[in-house]
């Protein structure tokens, strides 16, 4: 009876190793076809649209306003309207997120209520945009009264992408090292002073770099300020926070609704551009991270 026990786990042992050694296998193997499938379908969208926008790009594309010509038509107001609404989102939304974060994990400590809150956060980043448009449109359009304006579409934006850049500062912090923390309490430093010099110097780098991604997100946000502004073509400039505007989102659907084969074209041309834009954030939060992190090093 025992050897038929012993025997009985030696064949349990072995099908459990050759069901490990198949997952081995396997798991990597479909892993790696996600992977590639998932780049072969950006690349192939990528190669589309530059092979049907580049010829389309010059400069009447920057600096012209849209038009019914497409021969004529520019993205000059979407793009000023981009710049105004997340500009001025970023000022409001990234200090924001830095000083929440601070009090989240520096002074309010363990407290339910902060849990909470925390658990709020996190929760509102996953919300769909299109609920942010609805908000901002009750509460700021119609509820302040201030219309469908630069300053309601920057301040939805700022609420939108508030979550998302407060969670990561949040993280960034929880990478300072306790012991730093712990030593300078025991020198007798106040707790503004270890935020002041301790932790800040060394969570700002990954809280610049979220603070920019987050930037990049409202940037290509549509559903909110099609709800805020509702404008798809506008031909003047935002000169003041109370403008009405449009965004280059907005602008490339407008383009890229329309059957002829030249808007589809200008569409394309423009995602070039939002494109160009989008990676050059990138660029900027990888240098910010890097340069951040050399000056701590030659300290």
């Amino acid at each position: 009876m025992g050897d038929q026990v012993l025997k009985g786990g030696e064949v349990l042992q072995q099908r459990a190793a050759k069901r490990r050694k198949v997952n081995d296998v396997l798991v990597p193997l479909a892993a790696s076809i996600g992977v590639f499938v998932a780049i072969a379908f950006l690349v192939s969208l990528l190669l589309y649209v530059v092979s049907m926008g580049a010829g389309r790009l010059s400069p009447s594309l920057l600096f012209e306003y849209p038009s019914a010509n497409p021969k004529e038509a520019g993205m000059r107001s979407a793009i000023l309207g981009s710049v105004f609404t997340v500009g001025l989102a970023g000022l409001i939304c990234i200090p924001l997120s830095i000083v929440t974060a601070i009090y989240l994990t520096e002074y309010a400590g363990s407290k339910w209520w902060s849990q909470v809150l925390r658990y709020n956060i996190a929760n509102l980043a996953g919300v769909p945009s299109v609920v942010f448009g609805v908000v901002g449109l009750g509460f700021l359009v119609y509820g302040l009264g201030l219309g469908r304006s630069v300053i309601a579409g920057a301040f939805t934006l700022a609420i939108l992408t508030l979550p998302y850049v407060t969670v990561v500062c949040v993280e960034a912090i929880k990478t300072v090292p306790e012991d730093q923390r712990f030593g300078a309490y025991a020198l007798g430093a106040t707790t503004y002073e270890v935020v002041r010099h301790i932790v800040l110097p060394r969570a700002l780098p990954m809280m610049l770099t979220g603070g920019i991604l987050g930037i990049s997100r409202a940037l290509g946000e549509a559903a909110p300020i099609l709800v805020i502004s509702g404008l798809l073509f506008i031909r003047e400039d935002p000169t003041s926070l109370l403008s009405e505007f449009t965004v280059m989102p907005l602008q490339l659907y407008n383009w890229i609704s329309r059957p002829q084969l030249a808007f589809q074209q200008l569409s394309a041309a423009g995602i070039i551009v939002l494109l160009a834009i989008l990676l050059a954030l990138n660029s900027l939060a990888i240098y910010l991270r890097q340069r951040f992190y050399r000056r701590l090093e030659e300290r």
